[in-house]
């Protein structure tokens, strides 16, 4: 296939925002070949290994454990940062490089979705007697990693878990049993950065408190202070080394040339926010209104636009296959929608991909009909949670 029917940044607006990002479409051989070399280099040496969510809040667990390790720091210069972004891919889908300083402290990207791959890699290339720590991640079930769990605690010499996700009580307790310390906060409280800070033996200084309190600020959508939205912006769309080394560096508050690079790209992300805006329906469910549309887009931000509609919840489907579901006061079970169609998170924020698409061709169709099917499951799925909350209601009643 030519680089350029796949090279996303060459794409005119229209078509980038029904189309996946370029790293879409490179192999998982190709993928796990270079996720494992770059596990095996940043584990060299390491004496701890962090596996989080390259999000801002995941990232800010980073620096805390980087912190609390007394781990080299390795700020970036302007002049080092390329056009694009560092090595991330127009879609602000990361595709990292082995940090060039060797950390002492290995940061280790994950999704939810492949968290036991990183465990695996770890227990393969870790060093006896390493420290783990898992951060804003929450598996669905243990099954998924069970295997894979086993294989780090017996290389580990500690292995902690930390986040903030609504864990289902057998995953919690099946993960305590193995002797993992698993702290859980209140996802309505606490971002997992917060979780850590508290967790971690040892005294943050006034930067690092903050760090945590703005990350915080976008993780829980309070939206009270504007750099939550730098925060989050700056972890999308630049490589997730970088962001740990610039928040460790400077805090909150970023350098000028991080800002700069931050309002260039913002004057995409906004025509793709509208772009999504612009295709939004409103339906009713079971006395709920629910906002439903397509696109790559910041999905926080088309949310917000179509609560602002009047929608009790929203389903943002992505090019890609996955979903993000945002809820309101007055709808609080997104977890439990995402639950039902392969995936979870809070009850006013959750991810999900439905396990739905066989082949290309299932994509091309996805495309095309702007996520036609996608739809229609997560839709589906809603109603059954709308349908069994009211017959809990009626249960409790009588």
């Amino acid at each position: 296939m030519y680089d350029e029917l796949i090279r996303s940044g060459d794409l005119s607006l229209s078509r980038k925002s029904v189309l996946p990002g370029t790293g879409f479409f490179l192999p998982d051989t190709l993928e796990d070949d270079l996720a494992e070399q770059r596990t095996e280099a940043a584990l060299e040496g390491a004496e701890a290994a962090v596996i989080a969510d390259p999000d801002a809040d995941g990232l800010a667990c980073v620096a805390l454990v980087r912190e609390a390790y007394d781990d080299v720091r390795n700020v970036p210069e302007p002049d080092e940062i390329d056009d694009d972004g560092d090595a991330t891919d127009p879609a602000g889908e990361p595709l990292e490089e082995p940090e060039p300083t060797p950390h002492g402290v290995a940061l280790l990207p994950a999704s939810p979705h492949d968290v036991e791959d990183a465990l695996a890699r770890v227990a393969e290339y870790g060093d006896d007697g390493i420290d783990i720590f898992v951060c804003d991640l929450a598996p669905d079930r243990y099954e998924y990693v069970e295997e894979e769990l086993a294989a780090a605690l017996e290389i580990a010499d500690r292995l902690a878990w930390y986040d903030h996700h609504q864990w289902g009580d057998d995953v919690a307790r099946a993960v305590r049993d193995t002797g993992v310390d698993l702290v859980i906060g209140d996802s309505d409280e606490e971002c997992s950065a917060d979780v850590v800070a508290r967790s971690l033996e040892y005294e943050f200084g006034p930067m690092y408190e903050e760090l945590a309190a703005v990350t915080r600020d976008h993780d829980l959508w309070l939206r009270e202070d504007p750099r939550s939205d730098d925060l989050a912006d700056y972890a999308y769309w630049t490589d997730p080394a970088e962001y740990v080394e610039v928040v460790r560096e400077y805090g909150v508050d970023l350098p000028a040339w991080v800002e700069e690079y931050i309002a260039e790209r913002r004057v995409e992300k906004e025509a793709l926010i509208d772009q999504a805006v612009g295709r939004a329906e409103l339906r009713e469910i079971g006395g709920y209104t629910v906002g439903i549309t397509y696109g790559r887009c910041s999905q926080n931000e088309v949310a917000e636009a179509m609560r602002e509609r009047g929608a009790d919840a929203s389903i943002i489907v992505k090019p890609a296959g996955s979903a993000s579901i945002r809820g309101t006061d007055e709808f609080e079970r997104c977890h439990e929608v995402a639950g039902k169609v392969n995936g979870g998170g809070h009850p006013k924020a959750a991810g999900c991909k439905p396990e739905i698409y066989d082949d290309m061709l299932d994509y091309a169709n996805h495309w095309t009909t702007r996520g036609a099917v996608t739809k229609r499951v997560i839709l589906d799925a809603f109603r059954d949670v709308v349908t069994e909350a009211a017959a809990e209601a009626d249960d409790s009643a009588t």
